[in-house]
């Protein structure tokens, strides 16, 4: 990514605000899985788009007005002890290199500095509640700042939560976004086509994350998005199932909900398809309605339509089909308004898609739905889950569980499906199954 792209969004995010405020933003710090082996850091995804600094214990402040400069990071100094150890740094010079911030600091001048970086201001942008620690340090340096007031100097008057206005930024992605979603679309897609080529029975469920791993790392991508669901069988009626420790049987379908995370962008697939490279009818039946729901929910993402509209094209066209298959009995508008068809499918039909899995960004504005707009991305995944033993149903759909998701762009026509390299029609799946043989 160009490092020229940090300004430009900082600038942005300095007009939204205002004058005489103050937006402080943090990121991380290593997290430990056990005893003294940690996480794989991850920079905050705030602070990363702001900043594009990738290194834990900064805080970036931005102050818009200030004739010293409007931007400001605090970072670690370099240590050669500790680099011998963990690697290179970039410290205080290299941070306002990489970032392009007027001015760079230690992270030990922080509380030093922060009181006088409050003065003259009325308003602090933050987001409370996500860092204890900072949090705290933040109401200490306001009442530093509030003890000058006798000497006339001006203190904030409110904190107000930063998410408000930055979200709203993230929410529509620009050009340098799109080119790092879309890699991350097809590196997931190459991983999701190899699982159903290697697929076969007997295999475990974790063999087959294995290989979606290895795809991954082969094209420069050092982590999932998110934890990688692999559920073969009644597995897959678990919406969030990640053990991945079962074994795959002649005749299960296997739901894998799996996505690449490129240069800090998510992707987000889910497919389902037969173990044997085969669909049994039962199995096509209900893979046909989950099919037919979601081709009805894409068609409704485009400008103009509210985030809800593409659910509800969903919800209409399962809630016939449980019907139609004796899933449900009764009038179809009524089942809806009741919410009959939650039995089988609990879930919403998207979320919003970025920087995170589940990105930032309301759904609704003012109490009303949002309307889509050009720029933002969002999931597709309509589903069926029917468990084992369900009471009223026909024993042949038991024990089957179907998603089927992609990455939809808002686009001023149709949407850009930016994960249709995977196969997903049913036939095309028995097809790519078959010539793995």
């Amino acid at each position: 990514m160009s490092q020229k792209e940090f300004p430009r969004r900082r600038r942005k995010l300095l007009r939204a605000m205002g004058p005489r405020t103050v937006a402080v933003v943090a990121t991380s710090k290593v997290q430990y899985r056990n005893s003294d082996t940690a996480h794989p850091f991850r920079p905050d995804s705030d602070f990363y788009y702001l900043s594009g600094f990738p290194e834990p214990e900064a805080v970036l402040v931005l102050i818009p007005g200030r004739p010293e400069g409007e931007t400001l990071l605090f970072c670690r100094e370099r240590d050669p002890e500790k680099e011998q150890w963990t690697g290179s740094m970039i410290g205080v010079a290299g941070a306002k290199e990489l970032s392009l911030v007027e001015e760079s600091y230690p992270i030990s001048r922080l509380d030093e500095m922060m009181p006088s970086l409050l003065e003259e201001r009325s308003r602090i942008y933050h987001t409370l509640g996500r860092n204890a620690e900072l949090d705290g340090r933040l109401v200490g340096w306001l009442n530093q700042a509030r003890r000058k007031a006798r000497a006339g100097t001006e203190a904030p008057s409110e904190i107000v939560d930063l998410d408000r206005i930055l979200h709203e930024l993230r929410l529509i992605k620009d050009a340098s976004e799109l080119k790092r979603m879309r890699k991350a679309a097809r590196i997931t897609a190459r991983a999701h086509q190899r699982a159903m080529r290697t697929c076969r029975p007997g295999m475990w469920e974790y063999q087959l994350e294995a290989e979606i791993l290895h795809e991954f790392t082969a094209n420069q991508v050092r982590s999932p998005s998110y934890p990688s669901i692999v559920a073969a069988g009644a597995n897959a009626c678990v919406l969030h199932y990640s053990d991945n420790n079962c074994e795959i049987q002649n005749g299960d379908l296997v739901l894998i909900d799996a996505g690449a995370e490129f240069e800090y962008y998510a992707a987000d697939i889910t497919r389902t398809f037969p173990a044997n490279g085969r669909f049994s009818a039962p199995q096509r039946e209900l893979y046909d309605l989950v099919l037919k729901a979601q081709l009805a929910a894409i068609e409704k993402v485009r400008p103009g339509q509210r985030w809800n509209d593409p659910h509800d094209a969903a919800v209409a066209v399962l809630t016939k089909g449980m019907v139609a298959l004796g899933l449900l009995t009764g009038k179809v508008k009524e089942l809806i308004r009741d919410g009959a068809y939650r039995r089988f499918y609990m879930h919403r039909t998207g979320h919003w898609l970025g920087m995170d899995a589940h990105d930032v960004g309301t759904y609704k504005v003012d109490g009303a739905w949002r309307y889509l707009k050009a720029g933002m991305v969002l999931t597709v995944e309509p589903g069926i889950y029917i468990p084992q033993g369900a009471e009223g149903v026909p024993e042949k759909y038991w024990g089957i569980g179907i998603r089927i998701e992609d990455d939809c762009l808002v686009t001023e026509g149709d949407a850009e499906i930016l994960t249709a390299a995977v196969a997903k029609h049913p036939d095309e799946i028995e097809a790519l199954m078959v010539r793995k043989r």
